[in-house]
């Protein structure tokens, strides 16, 4: 067996740890946890660094113990692990490489959890995101997207770099908890986004909580984690406050979601929003969404269908393409606007989009212009003309089709093979396992999940 100790928040190893040691004939981990534990003077130690050696060291130290029938129990393998090892830490690569049924894992408090207490607020409605390792914009775009959010912090992904990118959200308060668990050493500040950005937070940052505090206290849940997906889209019209009918009906928002796929960890653009009607919608399925609208009233519009449904959605009063140089990288696009600058508007979007452009367009004689731009920009385009009829009430209790105005949708996919990730989804398993264990590459005074160095 592989026993797994997890020391919680602080550096002192917990109870149980004591009568996993005193049987070890191996015991990986920190240089600060070899040194707080009392090891058989026999064990042999290895101090974690890259996480490859010590697995392969792991490995060879097993297949050795197995040869030696006979001969004198060596002793068990011990793994010292800050935090909770078995969340976003070093159980995973250990299962994968060794199986699960080898492990003996015993969990200290996570870094997310006490982060949580010491702010006085419950986490089991909360979107945890591990920035260790991966590209920033995934935690920013579920910071952006959602009231409470806990970010694993890593090299180059600390509060400073947090703060920054969500420097223009308001709303927000970012919590940045630091040696945890360290007694007197132990650091929570509450700090707008801007002041994070301004300072050097150092090495021993554990977690940053992102807040909406207005939005904090969430009803009684009975599923952990990120509110559930909606359970309908495609809204009626009448759902949503517009002018004059200037709203992308329903049977085309379906088909624009589907094409879209707006998920969590997305950032999504909508150009020409009008009334934000396909903007609300992909901030219900968790994505973080930029709106784009060139009216005064049209902006008020998207501001208050997005509060009317409980979403957060950015919205940038100009016109594109000139607005969109100042906005981060999307991973979809859609366009539901344009007149004379449609061409352009796509050609600068679909240069952008890591993932996908879908544009609604009324107009026949602008089909070509937008395909050869989607097609220009190394997209796959196909589309379709929707034509649809509704039911519709006549007197004496009959009905009759009544028919909308068809709607050219194109739409434009990036291949696969060059094809840019939104980075990793939280809780997504990881096939790199440097990348999957918090702490391989930190300094020893570092607490996180995982963490065996």
């Amino acid at each position: 067996m592989i026993t797994v100790v997890g020391t919680g928040t602080g550096a002192p190893l917990p109870p149980d740890a004591g009568a996993a040691l005193a049987g070890a004939g191996l015991v990986v981990g920190a240089r600060r946890h070899l040194a707080a534990a009392a090891l058989p003077d026999s064990a042999a130690r290895i101090v974690l660094g890259p996480l490859a050696p010590a697995l392969d060291a792991i490995e060879r130290y097993l297949e050795k113990a197995g040869r030696q029938d006979g001969a004198p129990d060596p002793g068990r393998v011990v793994v010292l692990a800050s935090g909770d090892p078995g969340f976003f830490g070093i159980v995973r690569a250990l299962a994968e490489r060794f199986g699960a049924g080898r492990l003996d894992v015993h969990p200290g408090v996570s870094s997310v959890a006490a982060a949580f207490a010491r702010a006085g607020l419950t986490w089991d409605d909360a979107v945890v995101v591990s920035a260790h390792g991966r590209d920033l914009r995934t935690a920013v775009n579920v910071c952006r997207a959602h009231p409470k959010v806990a970010v694993l912090t890593g090299p180059g992904s600390g509060p400073a770099e947090l703060g920054a990118a969500l420097a223009g959200s308001g709303g927000r308060v970012l919590v940045v908890a630091a040696a945890l668990g360290a007694g007197a050493g132990e650091r929570v500040e509450r700090v707008t986004p801007a002041e994070a950005a301004a300072r050097d937070w150092g090495p021993a940052v554990n977690v940053v909580l992102c807040l909406d505090e207005s939005r904090v206290l969430s009803p009684v849940r009975t599923v952990a984690g990120p509110a559930p997906g909606p359970s309908r889209w495609a809204l009626a019209e009448s759902e949503f406050t517009h002018r004059d009918s200037m709203i992308t009906k329903f049977e085309v928002r379906a088909l624009a979601l589907a094409r879209l796929g707006p998920r969590l960890g997305d950032h999504v653009w909508d150009i020409g929003a009008g009334s934000g009607s396909v903007a609300v919608e992909c901030a219900r399925f968790g994505a973080a969404v930029t709106a784009v609208e060139k009216t005064g009233d049209g902006v008020e519009r998207v501001r208050a269908n997005a509060a009317a449904h409980g979403v957060d959605v950015t919205v940038v009063h100009g016109a594109a393409p000139t607005v969109l140089s100042d906005l981060p990288d999307p991973d979809a696009v859609f366009i539901g606007g344009g007149g004379r600058e449609l061409p352009a508007m796509v050609t600068a979007c679909a240069r952008r989009a890591r993932r996908s452009v879908v544009v609604a367009l009324a107009a026949l004689d602008r089909v070509p212009a937008v395909r050869e731009a989607l097609v220009a920009a190394g997209l796959d385009c196909d589309g379709v003309l929707l034509q649809s009829s509704r039911l519709a009430p006549l007197p004496g209790d009959v009905t009759r089709l009544a028919a909308t105005n068809p709607v050219f949708l194109l739409w434009g996919v990036r291949p696969p093979a060059h094809a840019a990730t939104s980075g990793d989804v939280p809780g997504a398993v990881s096939r790199d396992v440097r990348s999957d264990v918090h702490g391989d590459v930190r300094s020893d005074v570092r607490s996180d999940e995982g963490v065996a160095q």
